[in-house]
């Protein structure tokens, strides 16, 4: 299940937000080596004081995080353009209001195996299918990203390739890339497809009360 939280309720979720923090920490400067600032365990960075969506990955049996990501409007601060514009060619920009940037993609290491018959795990599955929910609700035509090479195969298993923009660099261990992905109902589909989902991922009252008329 994934549940949506506004940076603006962070409060009203302080377990899950925290544990989302120390996973993030785990991934990015533990496992990935990236150069990230953490402290008592925990990544946090400037981009979580801009009130981004938060899609959490949380067992609806045991309440547990199992993963994450974070989506942020590109038409303001976002870690494409700010962080990693060395990435991008020239003047290369990706800002629009029909954009908006997934980062911090993270998951527990008990989470990367597939289900059998499936080409991609289920909670990979639950964050891209969630942010593919998302951004139709939202009106969004694309999502951009920035992530390590292993995350291509994964996301073209998962029927969802990138079209990559820029030039890949070195981030930590790993080479990272840029990439652009259309939002539409077939991608979506692909995904549900790859995991072995059926039907929408996203928690009912937390999609309710942000996609409210």
């Amino acid at each position: 299940m994934i549940l949506l939280v506004n940076g603006s309720e962070k409060k009203q979720h302080t377990r899950l937000i925290t544990a989302m923090h120390k996973q993030r920490a785990e991934v990015f400067h533990n496992r990935l080596k990236w150069d990230v600032n953490v402290t008592d365990g925990m990544e946090i960075d400037e981009f979580d004081s801009l009130n981004p969506l938060y899609l959490l990955c949380v067992d609806e049996m045991t309440g547990h995080l199992r993963g994450s990501l974070r989506l942020l409007p590109t038409t303001g601060r976002n870690m494409l353009r700010d962080v990693f514009g060395s990435t991008l060619l020239g003047d290369d920009i990706v800002e629009s209001a029909t954009i908006w940037e997934s980062s911090r993609f993270s998951k527990e290491n008990a989470a990367e195996t597939p289900e059998r018959g499936c080409l991609i795990s289920r909670v990979t599955g639950e964050l891209l299918a969630g942010a593919y929910e998302v951004g139709l609700l939202a009106g969004l035509t694309q999502i951009v990203s920035v992530f390590d090479a292993r995350m291509i195969r994964i996301l073209r298993s998962g029927g969802t390739p990138p079209v990559i923009i820029g030039t890949p660099q070195r981030i930590g261990i790993c080479m990272t890339y840029a990439g652009l992905f259309d939002v539409t109902e077939e991608i979506l589909q692909n995904i549900r497809k790859a995991s072995g989902i059926k039907g929408s991922v996203l928690e009912s009252q937390s999609t309710r009360r942000l996609f409210a008329a």
